[in-house]
């Protein structure tokens, strides 16, 4: 009821505040025997990090987790995994103007208004900073799927404010600090973070993820479909405001004769589906597109209100991402393996003994776990 768990076998509780002892999550549904270290999370939590560069918030974190339940030398034991990322770099005086006054644009006005109170230290609950557990649960999830089935993932911001961002390659992407595919094109986006940063202003973002090498047939067929899923995990991330599979919006505009992903008999001719047909997955590549919204913690002097309904102007301090979406492409790659980890075993669950003759469609993995 809470809304603070995503999955249905593969179970994730996040918890924790952005200026509490710390942050964490525990999964529930884990399954036994798999491998698994500090080592094997901390390199996407390296990736999400704060502080990395000179336009992301500087706040000075190592995120550093900790397993506390469900690994027994070295292996899980199917039992909850607890995962703990102590918070050591909080700065609690930059919001002390913030407690009876509410930010345009961020989430100080409803959780007053659904709670009666809200921690006003970094948005507490309402923080990106609770993204952190998000990335060491996905990392959990991607080991299995790549172990298990030969998944694997990637992701690059495609859109800096009214930037476009042309694709080269995604083997720039770990080389810069926009996730950006495309290696030509960062002086042009540092320019615009520092314009921004000198105005006091901030931008929104379009991240592209994509999840490879899943086989044929996961996903439900009607409420639980797997891009229902995706879609409703990708909203709960912060300042998320759109989501897209495959063709989105663009299918608008689109024919059915051009819509329809053409199927042969060595494969998909397109995927303009975005590799999810009726709710299952078709063997293509997922495909999913974020637009994410300016960040709403900005130095520019906004009009508000403050607790008693009195006209107010409010100006924020402290240490904020101009543009919350350039740390956003591992957190949407966690996600995307949440949902699918949870897909697999549910798939695993009611179709583990379903046996197809051959593949229907050749280089596709079978569904099967």
């Amino acid at each position: 009821m809470s809304g603070n768990t995503l999955g249905h076998l593969f179970r994730v509780t996040n918890f924790g505040e952005s200026h509490g002892p710390a942050v964490g999550c525990v999964i529930d549904g884990c399954p036994p025997g798999m491998p698994l270290s500090a080592e094997d999370i901390q390199p996407e939590l390296d990736r999400r990090r704060p502080g990395t560069s000179r336009h992301v918030t500087q706040r000075n974190e190592a995120d550093a987790v900790e397993i506390l339940s469900g690994v027994y030398e070295g292996r899980t034991t199917g039992t909850p995994v607890c995962l703990l990322i102590r918070n050591t770099d909080q700065r609690s005086k930059d919001y002390a103007n913030l407690l009876d006054t509410f930010r345009p644009g961020h989430a100080d006005y409803t959780y007053w208004r659904k709670y009666g109170l809200r921690d006003p230290r970094g948005g507490g609950r309402s923080s990106a900073r609770l993204t952190a557990p998000t990335v060491a649960a996905g990392a959990v999830a991607r080991k299995w799927l790549l172990g298990r089935h030969g998944i694997r993932f990637s992701g690059h911001l495609s859109q800096l404010g009214d930037l476009a961002v042309p694709f080269e390659s995604l083997a720039h992407v770990p080389d810069n600090p926009f996730f950006a595919a495309n290696a030509s094109d960062i002086p042009r986006l540092e320019a615009y973070m520092d314009e921004l940063r000198r105005a006091g202003d901030s931008c929104g973002a379009r991240i592209e993820v994509a999840a490879h090498g899943v086989p044929a047939g996961w996903g439900e067929p009607l409420f639980d479909k797997l891009d229902a899923d995706i879609a409703h995990a990708m909203m709960g991330l912060n300042a998320v405001k759109g989501v897209e599979i495959g063709a989105g919006f663009a299918s608008v505009a689109q024919r059915g004769s051009m819509h329809g992903d053409a199927l042969t008999p060595a494969g998909f001719e397109t995927n303009h589906a975005g590799g999810v047909l009726g709710g299952i997955s078709t063997g293509q590549d997922i495909r999913v597109s974020l637009a994410i919204k300016p960040t709403s913690s900005i130095r520019s002097p906004l009009p508000s209100i403050d607790r008693a309904g009195q006209p107010t102007v409010v100006e924020t301090f402290g240490r904020h991402d101009p543009c919350v979406g350039i740390r956003a492409t591992p957190i949407a790659e966690a996600l995307l393996a949440l949902v699918l980890m949870d897909h697999a075993l549910r798939h695993r669950a009611q179709c583990g003994d379903v046996e197809l003759p051959v593949p229907p469609i050749a280089g596709q993995a079978p569904a099967g776990a």
